[in-house]
C-alpha cells in the first residue's frame, strides 16, 4: 500500500515508518520542516511538505494515497485548547476525504481515563465527546466513519512506548530524579501504566493498517501494568539514588509537567488486540529498557 504518515518523524511515527517500509509498502511522510524532510528521505520514505493546520494538504494527501496512519499531534501542554482543536480538526478532515473509499485509516489514541479501578478493555468506549472533550473527542468522531466508508482503526497507544532515545514521560521521570538527586514516586507508588517497546508499537500499527475491519479499536500495549513505585525503583537504581514517596500535592513541583499524568493509573488488557492481529510482543519491558541504560541520556 502507499500509506500517508503524519507524524511520520516523531518517535512512534519514525519506527512505523521503518516498519512499513521494511515490510514492502511506499510511505508518504508529513514534514514541516527541511530537517523533517531529509530524515524521511534518509529513511526510504517520499515526502510531503506541510503540518496538520494545513488541512487541505491533509485532505490531498490523504486523497491520494491507499491508506492514513494519524500519528502527529501538537502536545502543546502551554495550549491545551489548541491541541484539541488541531486534533479534532486534522480527523475530521483526513476522515471526510477517506469516506466512501473503503480505504484505511488507524489514528492514535489514548488510554487515559477511560475507566478507573480495573484495566481498560478495547470494549471500553472512551468518555471523550465533543470538540472541547480531550483530544476534541477524536476517536469517538473517527469512529462514526466506519459507517461511512472508511475502514477506520483507533489505536491506543500505551503511556509509555519505550527505547533508546526516548523523549517521552519516563525520560522526564528520570531527568527528574538526576535533578532532585532523588526517585520518587506519588503516595503509595500503587498507579501503574500500561507500556509497551517502540518496535512492537510500530509493528502492531502496520498489522492493524493491514487487517483491522473497521470500527476496530486496537491497545497498543504489551505490559498491562506496571506501578509507579517499581518505574521509580529501576531509575533509582540504575542512577544510584535513593527511591522515595513524595505527595501527590507536589507532584507538579517536583517532576513538572509529566507529574500530572504519574499518579494516574493508565494499565490496559489487550488480549482482543493480540488475538486479532495474531500478534505477541517480542521487545524488552519497560523496566529491562530502564535498566539496561535507554535512558542514560536523559
Amino acid at each position: 500500500m502507499h500509506v500517508f504518515v503524519t507524524g511520520a518523524t516523531g518517535w512512534i511515527g519514525s519506527a512505523v515508518v521503518d516498519e512499513l517500509l521494511d515490510t514492502g509498502h511506499v510511505v508518504t511522510g508529513l514534514a514541516r520542516s527541511d530537517a523533517a524532510a531529509t530524515a524521511l528521505r534518509r529513511q526510504g520514505a517520499l515526502v510531503r511538505r506541510g503540518d496538520l493546520d494545513d488541512l487541505d494538504g491533509l485532505r490531498a494527501a490523504a486523497d491520494a494515497a491507499e491508506a492514513v496512519v494519524h500519528l502527529g499531534n501538537k502536545h502543546d501542554w502551554s495550549n491545551p485548547a489548541e491541541t484539541i482543536r488541531s486534533e479534532r480538526a486534522a480527523v475530521e478532515a483526513i476522515a471526510g476525504a477517506l469516506a466512501g473509499s473503503d480505504r484505511p485509516f488507524l489514528f492514535a489514541s489514548v488510554l487515559s481515563g477511560l475507566v478507573q479501578g480495573r484495566p481498560a478493555t478495547e470494549a471500553d468506549p472512551s468518555p471523550a465527546v465533543g470538540p472541547d472533550s480531550p483530544r476534541g473527542g477524536s476517536e469517538n468522531l473517527a469512529l462514526e466513519y466506519a459507517a461511512k466508508g472508511v475502514r477506520v482503526i483507533a489505536a491506543r497507544f500505551a503511556p509509555s512506548v519505550h527505547g533508546a532515545g526516548d523523549t517521552g514521560f519516563v525520560a522526564n521521570l528520570v531527568a527528574a530524579a538526576r535533578r532532585h538527586g532523588v526517585s520518587a514516586y506519588l503516595g503509595a507508588g500503587t498507579s501503574a501504566w500500561a507500556a509497551i517497546h517502540r518496535t512492537d508499537a510500530a509493528r502492531v500499527v502496520r498489522l492493524g493498517l493491514e487487517g483491522a475491519p473497521a470500527g476496530s479499536i486496537l491497545h497498543v500495549v504489551a505490559e498491562e501494568s506496571v506501578t509507579t513505585h517499581d518505574i521509580a525503583q529501576a531509575i533509582g537504581t540504575t542512577l544510584a539514588l535513593p527511591v522515595t514517596s513524595i505527595a501527590p500535592g507536589d507532584a507538579a513541583e517536583h517532576f513538572g509537567f509529566v507529574g500530572r499524568f504519574f499518579g494516574l493509573t493508565m494499565s490496559a488488557a489487550n488480549a482482543d488486540t493480540r488475538r486479532l492481529l495474531a500478534w505477541s510482543p517480542s521487545g524488552p519491558t519497560l523496566l529491562e529498557d530502564i535498566r539496561a541504560g535507554a535512558y542514560d541520556h536523559a
